[in-house]
């Protein structure tokens, strides 16, 4: 019985846990190395060392980025759906529903609308049936969401994914209609993930939230639990889940008479999870044969509702990457807004909107004249630039010339500057300059885009910049903003990204060597259109010391990220 599988997970062994309460992260650190030696196979792996398992997970820590990762073990399958990505956003909804059952429930209800559009557009995929929200058919299958747990977690991961990254589109029978569901052995994923952080949590002090994975006793994540808003994401082994437990399946039999079914084609299996070891070769088949049949979310956006407040309350909101196409900002923050570029391709106009505002490449083309008319474009204001082959091109195809645009000292911008300005009157465009809130110095550098070839020439930009903008006042808290990052030490891009460019990395000591001198706390971009599923924000290690960066790109349900989190513990320190 699995019921009995998770009480057993929730007995905390004695010798599992060295360490509770109010250990320094130095003791913590040398505690973790003692741990090393429960798991023999540490001896041979160099980087990676094993902290805690069970069948079909693991917790690692990485000796060289410093970091806790919750990983397969490598045989469980995730998903039998071909290039399912929702995987993090499940995981983030088991820790939720974990948490918060109830809430789980009427954040799903509050989406019924979009969930009877998917129940629609499933049954048809697997039936090529139509029918309409009222049928009895979507009925039943809107109703089956909440008769099994497992699947209504389900259903909050694809949710949250739709909130963030707009509607989906494929495979839709299996993640939406439990007949379906039940052949893709997600749940069977869902359920051994959820009892291994049940049982981390329960050995060790960690903390989750479904993605990210800490130790408790770090000062950083004390003071980011003690906010309301961040403690309510956090698993720990203080939370409460009793509730969420009473509701998972007493006992799920497995039935080998019924095989898992990918794409038509069936898998005979003994047991549940799927595992790579026995069907793997059969999985690695249909993916590769699988065509896709997706539709770009922009393409559906229109038939799906906003269900969500577009208003935050941020103290101070960081955004990027809106590109707002109908000429009003999308989302409400009545305080300080840090605007990274990029947030009109409409010429949006806001009146109240404060803060400050960084260029971005789109601005480029967002403040040229109405459909480029001729008459203004030869006026003074734009005529300096007319000659110049990287304006031309401008004009004719802005995505070709994002390469050959100036570095950002040129007067071009200035420009720019000056039309943003006139469409948002309450911020502060920062071309090159700098002002102080509340105690922080905020440095704007105009970097539209990562001009890789040009490096050398723009870090020379950038060191010069800085350099008068620092002013030789070394002790004011400062943060630098910039649309595309200063470079990749200093970027959430993923070096397995394709957009990541290894030749994009710092070549300056110089510039290094200010970031030592002065008090830079952190750094903030955007342009990459990183999803905020992968994180909003990380500490990096840079000039000899710990900095955070931060991109937090536009959703329906990221309005913005409150930077106020991590820049208390930095004052505090």
């Amino acid at each position: 019985m699995k019921t009995n599988k998770i009480k057993s997970s929730l007995i905390v062994a004695k010798k599992l846990i060295p360490f509770i309460a109010t250990k320094t992260e130095d003791e913590l650190s040398s505690e973790l190395v003692a741990r090393f030696e429960l798991y023999p196979e540490n001896t041979r792996r160099p980087v990676n060392k094993i902290l805690f398992r069970n069948d079909y997970f693991q917790l690692t820590y990485s000796m060289k980025k410093k970091d806790l990762v919750i990983s397969s073990r490598g045989d469980i399958v995730y998903s039998a759906i071909p290039y399912d990505t929702a995987r993090n956003y499940i995981q983030r909804a088991t820790i939720q529903y974990l948490l918060h059952p109830e809430e789980v429930r009427e954040y799903i209800k509050m989406h019924k609308g979009n969930l009877e559009k998917y129940i629609m557009l499933s049954i048809f995929q697997a039936t090529k049936k139509r029918v309409d929200k009222n049928s009895f058919e979507v009925k039943q299958a809107y109703n089956a969401i909440f008769q099994n747990p497992l699947f209504e977690i389900q259903i909050l991961g694809r949710l949250l994914q739709h909130d963030e990254t707009g509607p989906i589109s494929a495979n839709l029978a299996g993640k939406f209609l439990f007949s379906e569901n039940v052949n893709t052995g997600i749940s069977e994923y869902i359920f051994e993930y959820h009892n291994f952080v049940v049982q981390l949590t329960k050995s060790l002090p960690i903390t989750t939230d479904g993605k990210s994975v800490k130790l408790l006793e770090t000062n950083l994540l004390k003071r980011s639990l003690a906010n309301n808003r961040n403690k309510d994401k956090f698993l720990t082994y203080k939370s409460d889940i009793k509730p969420a437990l009473s509701l998972v399946p007493q006992a799920e039999k497995v039935n080998t008479e019924n095989p898992i079914i990918i794409a038509k084609q069936s898998l005979n299996l003994n047991d549940k999870p799927i595992l790579r070891s026995r069907s793997g070769k059969e999985i690695s088949e249909v993916r590769k044969n699988y065509i896709p049949h997706s539709v770009h979310p922009k393409e559906s956006e229109k038939y799906f509702e906003n269900v969500l407040s577009t208003e935050n309350t941020n103290l101070l909101n960081v955004v990027s990457d809106v590109h707002t196409i109908d000429g009003n900002l999308p989302f409400i923050n009545r305080n300080f807004n840090i605007l990274v570029g990029d947030i009109s391709d409409s010429r949006a106009t806001n009146g109240d909107i404060k803060g400050i505002y960084v260029i971005g490449n789109h601005e480029l083309v967002d403040v040229l004249p109405d459909n480029n008319n001729i008459d203004e474009l030869q006026g003074k204001k734009w005529s300096l630039f007319w000659n110049s082959k990287w304006f031309k091109q401008l004009l004719e195809n802005p995505d070709e010339s994002w390469h050959m645009l100036p570095v950002g000292n040129h007067r071009f911008y200035e420009v720019v500057k000056v039309e943003l300005e006139k469409r948002f009157p309450q911020l502060n465009v920062l071309h090159n300059n700098h002002i102080v809130h509340e105690g922080i110095r905020y440095i704007g550098l105009t970097i539209p885009v990562a001009l890789v070839k040009r490096k050398d020439e723009q870090q020379k930009f950038i060191l010069k910049s800085l350099k008068e903008l620092l002013n030789n006042d070394y002790d004011i808290p400062t943060i630098i903003v910039s649309h595309a990052p200063l470079f990749n030490e200093l970027s959430m891009l993923s070096i397995k990204s394709k957009a990541y460019n290894k030749d994009y990395n710092l070549s300056e000591p110089k510039i290094e060597k200010l970031f030592k001198e002065y008090n830079i706390i952190g750094a903030i971009h955007g342009h990459h259109h990183i999803p905020a599923s992968s994180g909003q924000s990380k500490i990096v290690k840079f000039a000899s010391k710990e900095l955070f960066v931060v991109c937090s790109i536009y959703s329906k349900m990221n309005t913005g990220f409150e930077l106020m989190n991590l820049i208390n513990p930095k004052l505090t320190n």
